[in-house]
């Protein structure tokens, strides 16, 4: 018997704690532990393997009443009273249960807590709304108040030019009226000294005729009038296609961009333009909600159209702005966490910071000159994103990719310190850079 009390020992023995089991417990590996020292152990390797084996445990471990049994005897734990047993079998069977309670209350917590973030999120969309309706109200009537000058100003305009004509032709009309009326008078009065003359006889009419004569042939000496062409007004002028040519007018008034910025995406350290159409980065962070477009570990933003097929192109006035990044975006790509800006993880772009283009995996780019304007092709069927200096059309940079997601403007701006240039700006693209 003495030869087998090291074995019983070693049988009893915890492999983690080397002592005696307390609350022996068994894993499906058939390895068993101390409840609390399997517990402290999983905690501090952050799995559920086994200590001894290493085996991934697929269940919670299992109170093992028999080595309880046998532990307690040979360390002089057990107890005369069944019914003590009894409690202490029933407190470990309710202290598994907890075990197992545990995981399943921390996943309602964090449960929870997203469904309170969600609702803080949603409590705090609702004013902003309001401030993004007041804004944007603003800015159609101001639109739309600078067409009506125009189309004001352009009615003055036009009927004051008709009026103009009709002036004009009055005066022609009535300069050329009393012009007759003068003809009219010395050819009356001419016609009324030959009518005398005719009444006349003898040598009277004789000495007379001579005169009369030369003096109708005077009169009838100039040819015959005619009526002015063009004397009335030119209502075909003045009417013909008027809204076609008001609205040719006002195109060439109004600007067009081929990129407007969305600022549901802008990172809270940019600002964007009323136009949508320029962005800067601004020490204040913006007061908006935190909605699952927007940016918000990087100051970017995206334009508010993607593409999916066919060639687009803009052009981004860059200045002498430090930092900026100009190039293309996946839809899909990450706006919360952290990431480079680079094709592995779906942006396509230029970037510059400090005199240094780079374009997005490390590799430096060589430029003969700092453009101050960078223009962007993107040939999506093609599968290429093009940057070049649209002075002399000189190419910056090509990527390659198959495109498979909806592509959209992307744009990162730094600090402008003391550059002249704050913010970058999206314009079109003008005849002489055309490909």
């Amino acid at each position: 018997m003495a030869e087998k009390i090291p074995q019983l020992k070693n049988f009893l023995t915890c492999s983690v704690c080397t002592e005696i089991f307390r609350d022996p417990v068994s894993l499906g590996c058939h390895h068993s532990f101390c409840y609390r020292c399997l517990q402290d152990f999983w905690a501090q390797a952050k799995n559920k393997n086994c200590p001894v084996c290493k085996r991934k445990s697929s269940n919670d471990a299992v109170v093992n009443f028999s080595i309880k049994e046998l532990a307690d005897s040979y360390s002089g734990r057990q107890r005369s009273d069944p019914s003590d047993e009894a409690q202490v079998d029933k407190r470990g069977r309710h202290h598994e249960l907890k075990q197992q309670l545990r995981p399943d209350l921390t996943a309602l917590q964090a449960r929870r807590r997203r469904h309170q973030e969600l609702e803080e999120a949603y409590e705090a969309m609702v004013p902003h709304l309001k401030v993004q309706r007041v804004k944007t109200e603003r800015r159609i009537r101001a639109e739309f108040e600078q067409l009506h000058r125009f189309l004001r100003e352009e009615e003055e305009a036009r009927v004051a030019a008709l009026r103009e004509e009709e002036e004009q032709k009055r005066k022609r009309i009535l300069l050329e009226r009393k012009t007759l009326q003068e003809q009219i008078r010395s050819l009356s009065e001419g016609l009324s000294a030959v009518e005398a003359d005719l009444q006349k006889d003898g040598l009277s009419f004789l000495s007379a005729s001579t005169r009369s004569r030369t003096s109708a042939r005077a009169l009838l000496s100039g040819s015959d009038p005619q009526l002015l062409p063009g004397a009335l007004l030119d209502e075909a002028k003045h009417l013909g296609n008027l809204a076609h040519r008001v609205w040719e007018k006002m195109g060439r008034r109004t600007t067009f961009s081929p990129v407007t910025l969305d600022p549901n995406t802008a990172s809270r350290r940019l600002s964007l333009s009323d136009d949508l159409t320029s962005v800067g980065r601004r020490d204040v962070i913006q007061k908006v909600p935190n909605n699952p477009e927007r940016f918000t570990m990087y100051r970017e933003v995206l334009g508010s159209e993607g593409f999916s097929s066919g060639e687009h192109c803009w052009e981004v006035e860059v200045g002498d702005l430090p930092i900026w990044r100009i190039g293309v975006a996946k839809e899909s790509v990450e706006r919360n966490g952290k990431r480079t800006a680079s094709p592995d993880n779906g942006i396509w772009c230029l970037l510059h910071r400090s005199g240094e283009y780079t374009q997005g995996t490390g590799k430096t780019l060589t430029l003969k000159r700092t453009p101050e304007r960078i223009r962007v092709q993107l040939d999506y069927d093609g599968g290429e994103v093009s940057f070049y200096d649209p002075e002399d059309m000189t190419l910056i940079y090509t990527h390659q990719h198959t495109f498979t997601d909806n592509i959209f403007p992307y744009f990162g701006v730094g600090a402008a310190g003391e550059a002249r240039t704050k913010d970058v700006r999206v314009c079109g693209v003008s005849s002489r850079t055309q490909l």
